[in-house]
């Protein structure tokens, strides 16, 4: 069965992470509930707070006591991105979704920046609509707005957090199906890459025709600032 990730801060958004993980199994895939909050959690974890402070090298009893809301971002979003790769090597991560504000944005950025290209990473989010840029950074990060604000499920968040759940189990399995099976080579060819920008793109296309006559795969990168970084 393929697993989907739920990544998110339970003391603050426990219901509808709760109502995330009915739909995630409805939809006929596993569900695992990362707590990343710092309070009391308003819904049951698989995988509990403490563990998470305790794998972003902090403690939850500190990171309560000292009230820091930018330190306990960070804590959680450094333990929330080791959980991930934890998981991931044992073979219990084919998605990941979370929902949330700027802080809860924050942590699920983070806590997918270390996951492989490919790996579906779904953030459902209030700052959707701004400079999503820290959110994304150089990996393929799929942002949704949330339109209302993530307080409660009701009439507009029900279909917009169905839509974000429908999305991640579609894509989970769609992963899973992708992956190569144990003993199977992949491409072997090797990796050149390239940067293009819209007056280049004649020359750069010339040159990736040739090259893979020659046997190289190349991969293109959009000369806009993120396509630079994504290449490095």
């Amino acid at each position: 069965m393929t697993t989907v990730v739920l990544v998110g801060t339970l003391d603050t958004k426990g219901a509808e992470y709760a109502w995330l993980r009915d739909r995630i199994r409805a939809l006929g895939c596993e569900a695992v509930l990362v707590d990343a909050g710092v309070g009391p959690p308003g819904a049951d974890a698989d995988v509990p707070a403490g563990r998470v402070a305790r794998a972003g090298g902090a403690s939850l009893e500190a990171l309560r006591d000292a009230g820091d809301r930018g330190a306990a971002v960070t804590a959680m979003g450094e333990g929330a991105a080791a959980v991930l790769v934890e998981l991931l090597e044992e073979g219990r991560l084919d998605a990941v979704l979370a929902v949330g504000g700027s802080g809860g944005s924050s942590i699920a950025a983070r806590a997918v920046r270390d996951l492989p290209i490919g790996l579906p990473k779904v953030i459902v989010s209030t700052m959707a609509s701004g400079d999503v840029a820290p959110y994304v950074g150089a990996k393929d990060v799929t942002l949704t707005y949330s339109v209302v604000d993530i307080a409660g499920v009701n009439r507009v968040s029900r279909l917009i957090l169905g839509n974000a759940a429908a999305a991640a189990a579609g894509m989970a399995e769609a992963y899973a199906a992708a992956r190569e099976p144990a003993g199977t080579a992949g491409d072997e060819r090797p990796l050149v890459g390239a940067s293009m920008f819209g007056v280049t793109t004649p020359a750069v296309d010339a040159a990736r025709e040739r090259l893979e006559e020659l046997g190289y795969e190349v991969l293109v990168f959009h000369a806009t600032g993120a396509g630079g970084r994504a290449l490095e």
